[in-house]
């Protein structure tokens, strides 16, 4: 995937995938606990969320809400004292919308081991002008191969997440005319 054949069609140039990638940390209190006394799901998903917002402001140089949340993973349940770290990066763009992957590790505060990967998400977001409408985002230019892979399995959950809208539009529709 080359800038040349991002911008063939008249397009914004493309930016790398490292220009907007980011790193969002914060340490878990018991004001974040759920009944169980571990970390709620929702603060999580919160967290997983903002730093996406960030990148996908960064990478489409404005404004851009979430329009979706794919496949929020809990590997591991995140404990009070834990130091969250949520790491995001566009993985994929269209016309006006990206796909940001977030994987979310965390550490206990006062310990010196490694992180642990406790969670991953996926989340589209669109960009937004001053009134609210869709505007164009910059393609994303994988580096690595890494890079390059999840742009292709990005491209995949697009087919995926398009295909079920399309499925349950039809069922809807077959259901209200009968």
């Amino acid at each position: 995937m080359t800038h040349q054949a991002h911008t063939a069609h008249g397009e914004l140039p493309g930016k790398p995938t490292a220009a907007s990638r980011t790193t969002l940390s914060h340490i878990m209190t018991a004001s974040d606990t759920n009944l169980l006394g571990t970390v709620h799901g929702g603060v999580i998903m919160k967290l997983a969320d903002d730093a996406a917002g960030a990148v996908a402001g960064r990478h489409s140089e404005g404004p851009a809400v979430t329009a979706s949340m794919d496949e929020m993973v809990f590997l591991e349940p995140v404990r009070v004292g834990d130091l969250v770290h949520v790491k995001a990066q566009v993985n994929w763009t269209g016309r006006t919308s990206m796909e940001v992957g977030v994987r979310v590790l965390a550490e206990r505060w006062n310990e010196s081991t490694p992180a642990t990967q406790v969670g991953s998400a996926y989340l589209v977001f669109a960009a937004i002008d001053e009134n609210g409408k869709p505007r164009s985002v910059p393609p994303v230019i994988p580096e690595t191969d890494a890079d390059r892979r999840r742009y292709q399995e990005a491209q995949i959950r697009r087919t995926h997440r398009l295909a079920r809208r399309r499925a349950i539009k039809e069922l809807r529709a077959t259901r209200s005319a009968g």
